[in-house]
């Protein structure tokens, strides 16, 4: 493995609500995919990859600044009401420090990590959707485009494409730092192109399991879900986004390899949270029910990284991984120098890309927090605590995979909710600041969505 190479350009896809299931790289039987299908063939695949929060602001802001939300304090979807607030305000992100570090940077894409009109600090180009939500997949809708605001019509995602692709094939001898961070796998699930929507036609959507539903208390918000009569067109519509992201992704891979800048560029594919299409009986991520969920739709991402000649070329790595250590990985490929003091939950994953002794010591236990629900979850295991009164959940996921089964009555596995629960405590104990635990409810200011976690 290569290690005297300059820094590489970072092409860094965050994609909105891509499930981790709904990927060829990781065994969906009918999406078509190809693009990532190469980029995993020739990239390193994490089989078991994370979001630290199964809902869009707050995972943006923990892989941006590599912190909980326990630390940076966003805990929710910033709600357009809320948006023009700079909720990451005091904190270092990673565009900054690559920006520091030499890099031109850019956005293109969905922000949503504070004021979506006018161009974060860090960043050197910005291309913005706007703070108009719900998204519009097609038709006309303002960009914030350099901090001018502009009409545009079509796709969203390939008008995206396009300004990321100019960023991209610039004449600059500075490696670059592009966030494309695309739209069209988060709802509506309707709209998306129909020659692609005409690919699933005949699909039996084998790889989402039928007929379930969450049997402990929770409810599926009907604001979230689909008409369970038209679900079926729901998922074509979506599988159909997931293609045009993929679409995408061949085109920017395709202009950054025809501007001969490719075999210097670390291309990553990530998305900020899962998403059921009707797994358990939801549409939607955490916040698809009441009290919030941690299903394993919900929190599980795809996670790709490809880098020729310095990354393996097809592996396939079983650590329990998330974006706070895809921050701490960018950061130590980019040579940034992290904030003195900085507290981090996340390890670079460099050690394990690169199969050093180092690896083998990597943690054994995923974190997750949303607003008052904290998460600790083992390769076999998963507690959910709700605070401050419960309900809480206790799964064996090797006996239990689609978790129906609740095991925290059980006398049998006292031992190992208390385990867990000092897990839980210690961990948040040491990543969370004062005035910003998502344990304080009601406590914290309105800065987002926060009646969602109240109830």
């Amino acid at each position: 493995m290569s290690t005297t190479r300059r820094q590489p350009n970072i092409l860094l896809f965050v994609t909105d609500d891509h499930g981790q299931w709904a990927s060829g790289p990781y065994g969906n039987r009918e999406v078509e995919t190809p693009n990532l299908d190469r980029l995993a063939a020739t990239g390193v695949v994490m089989e078991n990859a994370f979001t630290p929060t199964p809902v869009c602001s707050a995972a943006r802001a923990s892989l941006l600044t590599g912190l909980t939300p326990s630390q940076h304090g966003v805990h929710d979807y910033i709600a357009m009401a809320f948006d023009r607030g700079p909720w990451l305000a005091g904190e270092r992100t990673l565009p900054q420090m690559l920006q520091e570090a030499g890099y031109r940077t850019g956005l293109a894409g969905k922000w949503h990590a504070g004021n979506e009109d006018e161009p974060a600090p860090g960043y050197d180009f910005w291309f913005s959707v706007g703070s108009a939500y719900p998204l519009l997949h097609e038709g006309t809708r303002d960009f914030c485009n350099k901090g001018r605001m502009e009409a545009m019509c079509g796709y969203t995602d390939e008008i995206i494409a396009e300004q990321a692709t100019r960023f991209a094939e610039a004449d600059d001898q500075r490696p670059f730092f592009l966030l494309v961070s695309l739209t069209s796998t988060h709802g509506p699930w309707s709209g998306h192109p129909e020659r692609l929507v005409r690919l699933y036609d005949e699909a039996a959507f084998v790889d989402i399991p039928g007929g379930e539903s969450y049997p402990f208390g929770e409810q599926a918000l009907e604001s979230q879900s689909v008409d369970r009569g038209r679900e079926r067109e729901a998922q074509g519509q979506y599988y159909a986004a997931v293609s045009h992201v993929d679409e995408i992704v061949g085109r920017l891979l395709a202009a950054v390899d025809g501007a001969g800048k490719l075999d210097e560029t670390l291309v990553v594919y990530t998305s900020d949270h899962g998403l059921n299409c009707g797994h358990h009986g939801i549409w939607g991520k955490g916040n698809g029910t009441r009290p919030l969920n941690m299903v394993e739709e919900s929190i599980r991402v795809p996670l790709i990284l490809n880098w020729p000649g310095v990354f393996p070329a097809g592996m396939r790595c079983g650590e329990l991984v998330d974006h706070l250590d895809l921050f701490q990985t960018l950061a130590e490929t980019g040579r940034v120098q992290l904030p003195f003091g900085a507290d981090y939950a996340g390890r670079s994953m460099r050690p394990i890309l690169a199969g050093s002794e180092e690896a083998g010591s990597w943690r054994d236990v995923q974190f997750g927090e949303y607003g008052t629900v904290r998460m600790a979850r083992t390769k076999r295991y998963k507690l959910v605590q709700r605070h401050p009164s419960g309900p809480d959940l206790l799964f064996d996921l090797e006996t239990d995979p689609r978790e129906c089964r609740n095991l925290m009555d059980g006398s049998s596995h006292k031992g190992l909710r208390s385990d867990l629960s000092l897990l839980i405590e210690a961990h948040f104990g040491r990543y969370s600041r004062p005035g910003k635990s998502g344990t304080l409810g009601a406590e914290l200011p309105q800065h987002n969505m926060t009646e969602a976690w109240r109830v």
